[in-house]
C-alpha cells in the first residue's frame, strides 16, 4: 500500500473515531437551586422548555442549606441559578459572593429599581404583602393604622405572629430600622412582644386560623398565603377566611411593606447564556400574570393584570424603600428582635 493511502486511510479512521465520541443533539440545560416550592416555579419552568427546548433541572430545598451547599461547592457547582423567596437572602447570597451582575436591558426596563439589586446582581420577580389581618367580630378596621400602632397597649395579649427566626418578620424589622432607625424600632418590637396573644409558632397560615379560632385578634402575614387560602376548596381555609379580612397597613405613612422572590445568576454559572434567558422569561409579561393568576402573588410589573382576588382587595401604597436594604439591615434586626426577647 502506497504511503500516501495509508495516511488517508488512518485520518478518516480518527475521523470516525471523533465523530462517534462527539455527543449529538446534545440537548441545553439550565440548573437552579431554588428555595422556592416546586409547585409554585414548575410549571413556568416547563412552559420555558416548550418555548425553548433548553431543559431546566431544578434541585428545591432550604435557603440557608442550599447557600451553604453552594459556598462548599464552590467552582464545582452544577447550579447556574439561585431563586429564592426574601430579599434577605438573596443579599447573604451577594455578600457571599456567588453573584455575578447581569446586564440586561430587559430585565432593568421590566423591573422597577426598587425591587432589584443596585448592582444587578439579583432581580425580583414576585412580590407579596406583610401586613395586618384582623378578625372581623372583635376588630374594627378603624382602629388599625400602621405597624407602630401594633404596640399599643390596647392590643395587649391580642396579636399572633410567626417567630423571630422567619425571614419575612426579619425583613419586616428591617425595614422598620430602615425607616425609623434601631432605636424606635427596639421601644416598638418590645411593645409587639409583650402583645402576643401565643408564644409564636407555626407559619403564616396558622397565624391566620389562630385568628379565626379566636387565639388572637390581629394577626401579621404575607398577603399570598391568605391569597392561596382564598381561591382554596379546604374547608378549613374557606371557615378561616370567612372570619378574618385584610388591612393595607401604613397607609398614611410608609406604606405597607413588601418583599420579593428573586433570582441571581451564580458566578461559576457554567451555561450562562441560558439561565439569563430564563431569568428573563420569568419577568415577561406572561410569566408575572401566572405569578397572580396561579399563585395570588403581585407581579412586580406595573402592566400585569392582577387576578380577580388581587384586584378585589384594592389597590394600596407599598413602600417604595430599595428592597436591598432588607438584607442590608438583617444582622441588625436580627440582633434587636433578640433583645426584644422575640423568639
Amino acid at each position: 500500500m502506497k504511503p500516501i493511502l495509508k495516511i488517508i486511510l488512518v485520518v478518516a479512521f480518527l475521523a470516525g473515531v471523533i465523530m462517534l465520541l462527539t455527543p449529538r443533539n446534545e440537548v441545553e440545560s439550565v440548573n437552579i437551586y431554588s428555595s422556592r416550592n416546586e409547585g409554585l416555579i414548575k410549571p413556568l419552568l416547563d412552559e420555558f422548555t416548550a418555548e425553548t427546548g433548553i431543559q431546566v433541572n431544578l434541585l428545591t430545598g432550604s435557603g440557608d442549606g442550599l447557600l451553604t451547599r453552594l459556598q462548599n461547592e464552590g467552582r464545582n457547582t452544577e447550579a447556574d441559578l439561585f431563586l429564592t423567596v426574601d430579599a434577605g437572602a438573596l443579599h447573604r447570597a451577594k455578600i457571599a459572593g456567588l453573584f455575578q451582575p447581569v446586564q440586561s436591558d430587559i430585565l432593568n426596563q421590566a423591573l422597577p429599581s426598587n425591587l432589584r439589586d443596585r448592582d444587578n446582581e439579583w432581580f425580583g420577580l414576585s412580590m407579596r404583602a406583610r401586613t395586618i389581618f384582623y378578625a372581623n367580630e372583635r376588630v374594627d378596621p378603624s382602629e388599625l393604622s400602621d405597624y407602630l400602632a401594633l404596640a399599643d397597649e390596647k392590643w395587649r395579649g391580642r396579636i399572633c405572629v410567626r417567630s423571630s427566626d422567619n425571614l419575612y418578620n426579619q425583613s419586616l424589622v428591617a425595614a422598620m430600622i430602615a425607616h425609623y432607625g434601631e432605636e424606635i424600632t427596639e421601644q416598638w418590637a418590645r411593645g409587639l412582644v409583650a402583645n402576643f396573644g401565643r408564644k409564636p409558632v407555626g407559619g403564616d397560615r396558622d397565624q391566620l386560623h389562630a385568628v379565626a379560632s379566636g387565639q388572637c385578634d390581629i394577626a401579621i402575614a404575607n398577603s399570598y398565603y391568605y391569597g392561596g387560602m382564598t381561591a382554596s376548596d379546604d374547608q378549613t381555609s374557606i371557615d378561616t377566611i370567612k372570619k378574618v379580612s385584610l388591612f393595607w397597613a401604613a397607609q398614611n405613612a410608609e406604606g405597607t411593606h413588601v418583599n420579593v422572590s428573586g433570582i441571581g445568576l451564580l458566578r461559576h454559572a457554567k451555561n450562562a447564556d441560558a439561565a439569563i434567558m430564563l431569568m428573563e422569561f420569568l419577568a415577561s409579561e406572561a410569566s408575572q400574570e401566572w405569578y397572580a393568576q396561579a399563585n395570588q402573588e403581585f407581579p412586580v410589573r406595573a402592566d400585569t393584570e392582577l387576578s380577580p382576588i388581587l384586584a378585589n382587595w384594592g389597590p394600596f401604597k407599598a413602600d417604595p424603600l430599595p428592597i436591598s436594604e432588607l438584607g442590608e439591615h438583617n444582622a441588625d434586626a436580627v440582633r434587636l428582635m433578640n433583645r426584644a426577647g422575640w423568639r
